[in-house]
């Protein structure tokens, strides 16, 4: 596997991109075929290491991102983050892809590992026990975000005024604002 190692205002060094591809080869075991390239993203902000490692792939992306005051620390945890999101989604991306009459699945079979097998209570993680239904009102992004922060919640669904499209505006993790638009 290829690692694309950036830093950002931190200079990386050949120990720690050395170690940074030591842990992103462990993941290659979960996959039948081999991954050609992880972006890892390696930044500092005050006493805070942060990593963030994304995998493109051509049906699926995986995305992790760590925070912790060790990098070290931060990249074993992001890579633990990773294989936790592949056991999770094994089963049900290999099901669909079956399904779809695909010969290849995108992840190796891995329950020999540790012993560990996919049961159906995991799988069953993902059981929707709610469902609402409301009217989309044609708004602007900045009434969306005053309508979210009224609510509590971390996202809102709204039909843009401008566009007549269905938009999403979500709370992120840095406290700003985000919003999603179709293509």
């Amino acid at each position: 596997m290829q690692s694309n190692i950036r830093g950002e205002n931190i200079e990386v060094s050949d120990a720690l991109k050395n170690y940074v591809e030591k842990k992103m080869n462990k993941l290659q075991r979960y996959f039948e075929q081999p991954i050609f390239e992880a972006n890892v993203r390696l930044k500092v902000y005050n006493d805070e290491q942060h990593v963030e490692v994304t995998i493109p792939m051509s049906r699926l992306t995986l995305r992790a991102e760590e925070i912790h005051a060790d990098m070290y620390a931060a990249i074993d945890l992001v890579v633990d983050k990773l294989e936790r999101q592949i056991r999770k989604h094994k089963t049900r991306v290999n099901r669909k892809y079956r399904q779809e009459g695909s010969p290849k699945h995108v992840f190796a079979e891995i329950e020999k590992e540790n012993g560990t097998l996919l049961t159906e209570q995991e799988e069953d993680q993902f059981e929707v026990v709610r469902t609402k239904r409301f009217n989309l009102k044609p708004m602007d992004s900045e009434e969306a975000i005053l309508q979210m922060n009224m609510l509590g919640h971390t996202f809102f669904v709204f039909t843009n005024a401008t566009t007549n499209n269905t938009n999403v505006v979500y709370k992120r993790k840095d406290g700003k604002y985000g919003l999603i638009e179709p293509s």
